[in-house]
Formats: C-alpha cells, structure tokens, sequence
C-alpha cells in the first residue's frame, strides 16, 4: 500500500502529522510514521479509541487562511447522506457519509467542501456528541 498522508486528533487535544499504510475502519489499531519539521519519526502504534478522529489530507500545510465552506456546492450530486458532526469538543464538520452506525467504532465522513484540503475523515465514534441528518 501507497503511504496515505493523515492528521491524527487526538481526544486529549494533541494534532499530529505523518503517514500510514495499514489504517483499517475495522481494526483497533494502526501503524502511524509522524513527520515533524518535514523529518519521518520512527513508527508507532496507534489505537483508534484514543482518538477524536484520523484526517486524511490532500498535504500536511494546507491553507491556514482558507475558510471552509459549511454547505454544498450548487448542483452537485452528494453520495450518501447529508450530516452534521458535532464532537465533543465542540468542533462542527458538515458533509456526507454512507454509513453512520452508532454501534460501531467510527465511520467515514467527507466533507461537503471539495477545496478543503481535507478529503475524508474516519469520525471514532466515543468522541461524537452528535450526529445530525441535514
């Protein structure tokens, strides 16, 4: 497998940078290679239940200026269904998922802004107050 660039949140607060190989939805953990100032650390595991979220992302600087876009473009077709994430901590994500299912550790959302650099993130459910139909 191709190294997939990821931002791990952490449910304490802490953000990390870096890339995995062998992220599974269904599996308790994951082998993550943090980079830190462009150098690869050396690799650790990862358990997904001490985590808010895994971010995959388009690259590590993104624009911090840019303003993501909490609605759908017009007139473009969204596969799956319209949500509104609420976690925990506050943070609000608005986009789409095929399959949200309370019961299970987490589920993948993608978000409605398509000039994001975030591509889709895997929500870890423990750290979700609410999922909400739009």
């Amino acid at each position: 497998m191709e190294p997939t660039k990821v931002v791990l949140h952490y449910n304490d607060g802490r953000v990390i940078k870096g890339f995995t190989q062998n992220f599974f939805p269904n599996k308790p953990s994951f082998h993550f290679q943090p980079v830190e100032s462009g150098n690869p650390g050396p690799q650790i595991e990862v358990k997904v239940q001490d985590l808010k979220g895994v971010f995959f992302v388009k690259d590590f600087s993104g624009n911090p200026g840019y303003k993501e876009k909490k609605d759908f473009p017009e007139g473009v077709q969204v596969s799956g269904k319209k949500v509104e994430v609420t976690f925990k901590d506050g943070e609000i994500l608005i986009g789409s998922t095929l399959g949200y299912d309370s019961g299970r550790p987490g589920f993948f959302f993608f978000p409605s802004d398509p000039h994001w650099n975030l591509i889709r993130v895997f929500v870890v459910n423990q750290s979700v107050s609410k999922v909400r139909n739009i």
